[in-house]
């Protein structure tokens, strides 16, 4: 089981600042998880991700799309829950105004990034296109609302998939290695967004580029609302606005889906 917090202290992390707020469960706060306990939640971040790309699902594409988008999102909080109990809320603070200038922020920010680097990945070595961007073309007007819709759990998932890993490097570095905070953290940052990258390889045709270099930079930009308010909400709304405002304007014709991540 998870280690209590050596200083027992149950105070509720939801309360603090974000500039006092500590990442959770790599040093004891509210519970310090240890490598057994992470590779439970690594395996159900893996797992997730398998049933989203392998699940079949009988029924409408949509259904199978809200099944396998809960799933992704609810498999690995499942697993932080097992060896973590209840404070695997942790991962979740309240949300001000200030949090959501920040996702407004970084979605528009990240949406010029990928545009440029995109453009000029495009213009250079090609790239692919997302699969699901023609498949909202095909659909009427209600199918997109839910099809829009189905994103957010995918991807509270595809922020599970990052961060999880995130803490447990982390974990490793600070706890286990005694590297020092920062380097850790700068490690852990560009290696979740390699690892994010890495998973994007079957949605673009296995194109090495655009997925490191274009959707590896968008990451990196959307890991920073966590790095910067350690709310998970944050970077997820941050997400969700820009992978909306992408595949929104796709559907105006400018072809920009292939860039969403």
């Amino acid at each position: 089981m998870a280690t209590t917090d050596p200083t027992g202290s149950t105070e509720s992390r939801t309360a603090q600042e974000p500039a006092t707020r500590d990442f959770p469960f790599y040093a004891g706060d509210p519970v310090l998880l240890r490598g057994p306990q992470w590779a439970v939640v690594l395996v159900g971040v893996a797992v997730a991700f398998v049933l989203l790309i392998l699940l079949p699902v009988p029924g409408a594409p949509l259904v199978g799309q809200w099944v396998r988008a809960l799933l992704f999102a609810g498999v690995p909080l499942a697993a932080l829950a097992v060896v973590a109990g209840r404070h695997w809320t942790a991962l979740f603070h309240r949300v001000g105004w200030k949090d959501v200038g920040i996702m407004v922020a970084f979605a528009a920010f990240n949406v010029v990034v990928t545009l440029v680097v995109g453009g000029i990945v495009r213009a250079t070595v090609g790239a692919a296109t997302n699969a699901a961007g023609a498949e909202i073309q095909e659909m009427g007007a209600g199918e997109r609302v839910l099809r829009f819709a189905s994103m957010v759990p995918q991807l509270v998932g595809e922020e599970l998939l990052t961060i999880l890993p995130f803490l447990a490097l982390l974990y490793l570095g600070v706890t286990r290695l005694g590297w020092s905070r920062r380097a850790t953290i700068v490690t852990a940052w560009i290696g979740t967004a390699l690892l994010f990258g890495a998973v994007h390889l079957p949605t673009y045709d296995w194109n090495v580029v655009q997925c490191f270099v274009v959707i590896g930079t968008a990451r990196l930009i959307l890991t920073i609302p966590y790095l910067l308010t350690k709310n998970l909400w944050v970077c997820a709304g941050a997400h969700v606005l820009n992978d909306w405002t992408l595949f929104g304007v796709g559907l105006l014709g400018a072809g920009v889906p292939l860039l969403a991540g």
